[in-house]
């Protein structure tokens, strides 16, 4: 049984972010084991989950996952701590464009049996907000609003007005956040500017949200709300079990030198990744080593494999770039016919170019940034045999990125996608798999087995 609750708003914008991260960072100044979660595919706002909380932030979507895997990955993340926080996407009942409420805030908080604390951005109405947080609470008999955060409240008498009009709801307030207090968090154009690209400055942002939040919120009551949520009644996830690993210790390579050590990219350039990922693949019998492409001039020590997620390699182009020493590593490696996996920002990197930067040459492309922003969930189908998927191989993913890349897909693609459009995108050359689509892997664990095999023959 762990205590938990769901952060939700009515739409994108309320504060649901600086509500969750405050809450998060003050429960565990006073001393909780919390447990950070995401609902969606997002990538950056985890990385101040953790920052505020001491643990790996986690993504809860069920568009990526399946509703099915909801909760068990929850339990899988919540596993010893006293309280979960679960931040939740865009507006509470908002999902996957035309797929009902799948993969929304709403489903998931129904999922997970948990109460929602709903943060409503009071900064321009009064007595109204009786009227939204009604219809919000009315809409879906199945979810429960606990309570009420009022944010960018303007003075001491607003926060009087607002608190009236909500007595008749029957919804709480259990806190009100001021206007003039708010913290500020640079943005740019996927978002927040990540907790890697500015650790020392994002502490102390998660410090005052915690300050803030200390301040400004009832947290015996928001404790007692999540405490409120009832037995879950579901196993916790197991990599282990998801990869169906029969020995402990993993396949061996033929050599007799033990588990095959697969080099994961991480640093400031590449800071989206999935923690179940690196729990799969040591599950599958991977010995996974972090390695930084901006400082590290090699590969780490026996790599028999690499995987290069997302992030922001347009941002650090120079950079990357003038480690030659390393691009070059890659590129071998790769030549080699060792198994690489690349999503999105890896994509990027195994290029020619990029912006005009060379890249590691891997691919005979040239990627630039775009004006246009493609977002989106994808159905895929595998279409080219490759390390990390067999050919038929279906799965979601999801798109969330400012460049292009020319061509778009290589002489055997990796996915045929079926959303929004019918097409085929990315790259299967020798052990190379490289592609736009960011994916889940624990909804198809066999790619982490798939490719550890590969990486220890």
């Amino acid at each position: 049984m762990v205590a938990r609750v769901v952060i939700a708003a009515p739409s994108s914008g309320s504060g649901k972010t600086t509500v969750a991260t405050g809450l998060m960072a003050a429960f565990t100044a006073a001393g909780l084991a919390v447990s950070p979660h995401k609902v969606g595919p997002d990538y950056i706002d985890p990385g101040y989950h953790s920052l505020a909380t001491g643990r790996a932030g986690r993504n809860l979507d069920a568009y990526l996952c399946g509703p099915e895997l909801i909760a068990p990955l929850f339990a899988h993340g919540a596993a010893g701590c006293d309280l979960a926080v679960v931040e939740g996407v865009m507006g509470m009942y908002d999902g996957a464009s035309g797929q009902g409420e799948l993969a929304s805030t709403a489903q998931v908080a129904k999922l997970l049996r948990a109460p929602v604390l709903l943060v409503v951005d009071a900064s321009s109405q009064s007595r109204s907000v009786a009227a939204l947080v009604h219809g919000f609470a009315s809409w879906d008999p199945e979810v429960r609003i606990g309570g009420v955060i009022l944010n960018k409240v303007g003075s001491a008498r607003h926060e009087e007005l607002l608190r009236e009009a909500l007595d008749a709801s029957g919804v709480p307030v259990l806190g009100a956040l001021r206007r003039e207090r708010q913290v500020r968090t640079p943005s740019r154009h996927l978002g927040l500017v990540p907790v890697a690209e500015r650790r020392g400055e994002a502490v102390d942002a998660v410090a005052a949200l915690a300050e803030q939040v200390r301040v400004g919120c009832d947290l015996e009551a928001v404790l007692a709300l999540a405490r409120s949520a009832p037995e879950l009644g579901v196993g916790a996830w197991d990599p282990v079990r998801a990869v169906a690993c029969g020995e402990p210790a993993g396949p061996q390579t033929p050599d007799g030198l033990g588990r095959p050590v697969v080099a994961v990219a991480s640093g400031a350039a590449f800071t989206f990744s999935y923690a179940e990922h690196s729990e799969l693949l040591v599950a599958a019998g991977a010995d996974v080593v972090p390695f930084d492409p901006l400082r590290d001039e090699g590969l780490p020590e026996g790599t028999r494999g690499l995987v290069i997620g997302g992030g922001f390699p347009e941002v650090y182009a120079p950079e990357l770039s003038g480690n030659e020493p390393l691009r070059k590593a890659v590129a071998e490696l790769a030549l080699s016919g060792a198994p690489v996996a690349a999503e999105c920002a890896g994509l990027l990197y195994l290029s020619r170019s990029l912006d005009g930067q060379p890249m590691c040459g891997v691919l005979d492309a040239e990627a630039r940034m775009s004006e246009r922003l493609t977002l989106g969930y994808r159905e895929a189908v595998a279409v080219s045999m490759s390390s990390l998927a067999a050919v038929g191989t279906r799965l979601r993913g999801h798109e969330f990125h400012r460049t292009v890349i020319e061509p778009g897909a290589g002489a055997a693609p990796a996915w045929g996608m079926h959303l929004p459009e019918r097409r085929v995108e990315g790259f299967v050359q020798q052990g190379v798999h490289a592609s736009y689509l960011h994916t889940h892997w624990a909804a198809e664990p066999g790619m982490a087995m798939r490719f550890v095999e590969r990486c220890a023959g």
